[in-house]
């Protein structure tokens, strides 16, 4: 929202509630997507449902190519827009632990949280576990993570700055990647799918391939 407008207009008050809006919004469509239904999100690791890989893959490139065409039509700075310094190895490590966490619980932090709002009791303990993850981190900080957290230090850099790219060749890339990715999915979640028989489907809320 800052970048788009003067403070004038938009003070940083109003700025809290916007965001405040936006996140009940968010958090609507996740659900309305079925992404507070475990077994859709752990879908795509177990290659029956590439349902999450679709969305995010979407989501992402629009906001790209959106940001993209605001920042050339004027509308938009991006140099003003916040992102952290990057440090590729503690990054690795931590997306790996998430994405464990992710295969065996079946939410995503956010997901989680979404889903503990519609009542799920599996979302509630895993957002105790989440919680039970920061302190362990907080209290073990000195001890285990303080080397990890400062390695791999890159600055603040972005993919296509450390390739040498353009951002509009860059998201150009992504998009074909993205197609690609639909494609050798969808086959993924086809072939694990086919062998399958009905009751489990509609149990998962799929339909058999032809």
């Amino acid at each position: 929202m800052g970048p788009l407008y003067p403070q004038e207009i938009i003070n940083s008050e109003f700025n809290i509630l916007i965001g405040l809006l936006i996140g009940i919004v968010f958090g609507f469509l996740l659900e309305a997507s079925g992404f507070t239904n475990t077994r859709k999100l752990a879908g795509v690791f177990y290659g029956y449902d590439a349902t999450v890989i679709k969305v995010f893959f979407t989501a992402a490139m629009t906001a790209a190519i959106g940001l993209l065409i605001m920042h050339y039509m004027g509308w938009i700075d991006v140099k003003l827009t916040f992102y952290p310094k990057t440090f590729w190895i503690p990054t690795l490590v931590g997306g790996a632990i998430m994405g464990a966490g992710f295969i065996i619980g079946g939410f995503c932090p956010g997901t989680s949280l979404c889903a503990a709002a519609t009542g799920k009791i599996d979302a509630i303990v895993f957002i105790g576990g989440v919680f039970l993850g920061i302190f362990g981190f907080i209290f073990t900080y000195d001890l285990l993570f303080s080397d990890l957290r400062m390695s791999g230090k890159m600055g603040n850099t972005d993919i296509a700055q450390w390739l040498g790219l353009s951002d509009g060749l860059f998201i150009f890339i992504m998009v074909i990647v993205t197609f690609a990715s639909f494609f050798v999915f969808q086959k993924w979640q086809d072939s694990h799918t086919k062998d399958m028989n009905q009751r489990d489907l509609n149990e998962l809320g799929l339909k058999k391939p032809e």
